[in-house]
């Protein structure tokens, strides 16, 4: 069986347009000349292909050609976006307003400003994600040089409000900055209408190759913002280094195809959206961390949500153990640059969304390739998932008692267990069972002791310890407190069972 991409948030596939554009690139005279080499035939042929492409770019965003710096993607953008004007601006001001759910990009920036003395203000989302525009009028001050909010966030989808934002920022004399990695090509952007003035893009959020980006840089930004590198003096001096043409070629067709495709992408992604919503239907303990997004009528669209991306917290359930019972689709818990720390999504925290809740979130993202067949299929395989885990930590006790039990652990803590054995006339364990919500290296040493002891009857102490668990399953150092919650489970139902045995023997 195939495995179905629904991770188009963390990356998107080549489109066939542009992998030919990237073959022509990489074959022939574009391939040969330095776009920076202008004195003879080969550079000239790179360097007016490149100004078509940032031509192509412009117009997604109604930006001026010359306005746009390219860039390795949107985290370096972002950098030299907040650390650029920093730099060349620092003595207007060092207040610096972003919100606790921007990308990593942004966050680190502006923490690394932070350690150089800037005052960072970091607004708090309200529980549907979205900073309220007076949050930001609030948060002003006469010393505030930049504000640096995301269009659309990349783990919810939530949009905001950057027009309202924006016109708030230039009455005050503020720059706003604006990371539009997952919302160019979905949404509506027009820089020349809306007093944005640094915006960041990446070609591979929009079906065009990794590793290239740009930066909107405005005429009335242009002469405070300083380069974070030096060398050639390429892109207006922001940006030194040899261009990669074949990279900027793809990324321009991506754009291009993005601003034709916009509003058929948009009905064909919501049209997934709603069949895998309806087919979740009547899923109990399901509940979806973005506003509703609305019906679009001819160029109108709410803003609510960007198209396509559904983030949902499911009740009960290890967020890990739910990812790896869904091998066939492919999907993520929530960003991919945090997908391998474990940790629940500090975007869902800062919105209020409850930790258990936050560490059992799915982030689904449908792309140009999925059919609504791919919505159902995806649909109900997380709903079996989920029942086979819930089953797993199903009330009451298992069948086969009379069980000693003995709990331990919550969801918030990373595992929650409970222990069921019963004792042998001889003091030794001669069953045990669990019901737990885990992740998989403890679900897998609690049935590895569940198949020793269906071996026959041991000792307690046969069953090993923590240590020996760890080393058997090969847990992770970060999950060692997971199985001390084990060992806690076992050792109280050894105490309830020794208990009632003491009080069998007594009567």
């Amino acid at each position: 069986m195939s495995v179905i991409y629904l991770d188009h948030a963390a990356s998107t596939p080549l489109d066939p347009q542009v992998i030919a554009a990237l073959q022509a690139a990489l074959t022939g005279e574009l391939a040969v000349g330095n776009p920076s080499a202008t004195t003879h035939v080969y550079g000239r042929a790179a360097a007016a292909r490149i100004e078509q492409a940032r031509e192509q770019i412009a117009a997604l965003i109604g930006a001026a050609p010359r306005e746009l710096v390219f860039t390795s993607g949107a985290t370096e953008s972002d950098n030299l976006a907040i650390l650029g004007l920093a730099r060349g601006r620092e003595s207007f001001g060092r207040h610096v307003i972003s919100s606790r759910t921007e990308h990593k990009a942004v966050l680190d920036a502006c923490k690394a400003l932070g350690k150089r003395g800037f005052d960072i203000t970091w607004l708090e989302p309200q529980r549907d994600g979205r900073i309220r525009p007076e949050q930001v009028a609030e948060a002003l001050r006469p010393t505030t040089q930049l504000v640096s909010l995301m269009h659309a966030n990349n783990e919810t989808g939530v949009v905001q409000p950057i027009e309202a934002i924006a016109a708030i920022c230039r009455a005050h004399g503020a720059f706003f900055h604006v990371d539009a990695a997952q919302s160019a090509g979905k949404l509506p952007l027009d820089v020349g209408a809306t007093p944005i003035d640094l915006l960041s893009l990446s070609a591979h959020k929009m079906y065009g190759p990794k590793g290239i980006g740009a930066l909107y840089v405005s005429e009335r930004v242009r002469p405070w913002l300083e380069p974070l590198m030096w060398g050639g003096g390429q892109e207006r001096g922001l940006r030194p280094g040899t261009l990669p043409t074949h990279q900027i070629l793809a990324f321009g067709v991506a754009a291009e195809l993005a601003r034709k495709r916009r509003l058929e992408d948009a009905r064909h992604l919501e049209a997934l959206v709603q069949q895998f919503k309806h087919s979740l239907e009547g899923l109990s303990g399901c509940w979806y961390n973005d506003p509703t997004l609305k019906a679009m009528e001819g160029e109108a669209m709410d803003g609510g949500r960007l198209p396509g991306l559904v983030s949902l917290s499911l009740e009960g359930v290890d967020g890990e153990s739910l990812l790896a019972e869904l091998p066939q689709l492919a999907l993520s818990s929530g960003a991919a640059c945090d997908s391998a720390t474990g940790e629940p999504s500090y975007v869902l925290r800062a919105q209020g969304v409850p930790r258990e809740l936050a560490q059992s979130t799915l982030r689904v993202s449908f792309g140009r390739g999925n059919t609504r067949e791919e919505a159902e299929t995806a649909a109900g395989q997380i709903s079996a998932a989920l029942a086979r885990l819930r089953a797993e930590d199903a009330p009451g006790a298992p069948p086969g008692g009379p069980w000693a039990e003995g709990s331990a652990g919550s969801l918030v803590e990373g595992a929650k267990i409970r222990c069921f054995l019963r004792l042998g006339s001889d003091g030794n364990l001669e069953a045990l069972q669990f019901r737990l919500a885990a992740c998989p290296h403890t679900r897998a040493v609690a049935r590895r002791l569940e198949a020793q002891l269906a071996a026959g009857p041991c000792s307690a102490e046969a069953l090993g310890t923590p240590a020996e668990w760890a080393r058997e399953a090969a847990v992770p150092v970060t999950k060692l407190g997971r199985l001390l919650a084990v060992e806690d489970a076992l050792q109280r139902a050894l105490g309830s069972a020794a208990a009632a045995r003491s009080r069998t023997i007594e009567a």
